[in-house]
């Protein structure tokens, strides 16, 4: 009889792989989820004031800065829109219900979504980082792996607050509305509107303890040269540790 093993390996494969294709086949997903950031990446860097050194921002130029934003925005816009109203749906059309039915566990979706997830964003930052490096100059990251690993604990925040949101939302519609409500607060305190740096101390100690802000501060750390503070990697953990601890402890299957 085959092991438990060689069951779930060839499921969570054949699942992620099915559920990657899936997502690319609806247009609009596909493109919030790989293109979005990209596209707004390409617009920003064609404004001239923002390719040109900025004193306000120590001589730096605006589209260094803003590059680190956009790919935080992207992972959390792919986890609080696209995971969370998957997720949401599958429940309302009873496809968790009937996982739970088969060899194939619903926890194996779950990780088949969240290595697809993982998967496409790392994609996404690496078309982002040529593009920016290709058209407009933008610095690769000084310290790569740094780099990386910011990201990685980004991702995986954000991915926690996508299950999260879908954990508590009773429908799609809900999860769209909680995941929106959600996303536009976070990528304020991200940086998007108002630099970190333009920040009175009231809200920047409120940026850094948000995950989005955290982790573009730690984005442009790396991006510098600096090896990111341990605070700002400890909010991502810790997000990622209440959010999905959570997230498993209410998650309704049907």
């Amino acid at each position: 009889m085959p092991s438990t093993k060689e069951i779930t390996v060839p499921a969570f494969t054949t699942l992620t792989v099915t559920e990657t294709k899936l997502l690319l086949r609806e247009p609009i997903t596909a493109f919030f989820a790989l293109a979005f950031a990209p596209m707004l990446l390409v617009i920003l860097g064609l404004v001239p004031a923002l390719r040109e050194a900025d004193p306000e921002l120590g001589g730096a130029r605006a589209i260094d800065r803003y590059l680190p934003i956009l790919v935080a925005m992207g992972v959390a816009m792919f986890a609080l829109s696209g995971l969370s109203q998957l997720f949401a749906s599958y429940r309302e059309k009873g496809v968790l219900r009937r996982l739970r039915t088969t060899p194939v566990a619903p926890g194996t979706m779950i990780g088949a979504q969240l290595a697809m997830a993982l998967g496409l964003s790392v994609i996404t930052l690496l078309l982002m980082l040529v593009l920016g490096r290709w058209a407009f100059d933008v610095r690769l990251p000084e310290r790569p792996v740094a780099y990386l690993l910011s990201f990685l604990l980004i991702a995986l925040a954000m991915f926690a607050c996508g299950l999260f949101v879908a954990a508590f939302a009773p429908n799609t519609k809900a999860a769209s509305a909680i995941g929106t409500l959600t996303f536009f607060p976070l990528i304020f305190f991200a940086g998007l509107w108002v630099p970190r740096t333009a920040m009175n101390d009231v809200l920047r100690t409120i940026s850094d303890l948000t995950p989005l802000g955290a982790g573009v501060q730690s984005l442009q750390d790396a991006a510098a040269g600096e090896w990111p503070h341990l605070l700002h990697l400890g909010v991502l953990v810790g997000w990622t540790v209440v959010a999905g601890g959570l997230a498993a402890r209410y998650f309704r299957w049907e």
